[in-house]
């Protein structure tokens, strides 16, 4: 039953070519995956909340994220404007968006290329035409990124309450011991003053 109401992993195609997008999008689909396709890395980057050239994404679109969650992003590589690797490099700079799995597609195979994209931050590169088969090296990589998260999540949800279970004792028990000290030293201060009062 769960299996049934899981939502599909959301993956956002990008191609400036209209016939490689409708190829891409009928594999995904078909493969059960939920897409959205756009037709420029700048499209690309409006719907994953990056608007400017080189500005960070809001706070208010890590919110909208949550709502149309992207699991993977594939993009050809040759396109006008913002090529694939540029979109790659943006993504990966994005602190919000740079543990979403990226895939490159080219219908050329230049190894300095597929190396190129593979060191900056490309999970996968696909040659053109892409096939049915390929859809299966996706998933991978989403449930991979999803483990990334959700460690992630659980690291910093740890770090939180310990620092929040550490923080509060260690300051209260060093306030307190530290009024314990300054009372012995007020007490010593005053016992020979009354001391010496009653001597005189």
């Amino acid at each position: 039953m769960a299996v049934a109401t899981e939502t599909p992993f959301h993956v956002l195609a990008v191609d400036d070519s209209l016939p490689d997008r409708k190829l891409i999008e009928r594999l995904l689909k078909t493969s059960s995956f939920q897409v959205t396709t756009v037709d420029s890395g700048s499209k690309a980057l409006k719907f994953l909340g990056i608007h400017g050239e080189d500005s960070s994404p809001p706070v208010s679109v890590h919110e909208d994220q949550l709502e149309v969650a992207v699991n993977l992003i594939i993009t050809d590589y040759c396109m006008p404007g913002m090529t694939g690797y540029d979109l790659l490099k943006k993504i990966k700079e994005s602190t919000s968006l740079r543990d979403i799995p990226v895939v490159i597609m080219s219908s050329e195979n230049i190894p300095s290329r597929i190396n190129r994209c593979l060191e900056e931050g490309a999970d996968e590169f696909f040659l053109k035409p892409v096939r049915l088969s390929d859809m299966s090296k996706l998933k991978p990589h989403i449930l991979k990124s999803r483990c990334k998260e959700q460690c992630h999540q659980e690291q910093q949800q740890q770090s939180d309450s310990n620092s929040n279970e550490c923080s509060v004792p260690t300051s209260s028990s060093s306030d307190n011991s530290n009024g314990r000290k300054r009372k012995a030293e007020d007490n010593e201060e005053v016992l020979p003053q009354t001391n010496r009062s009653r001597h005189s």
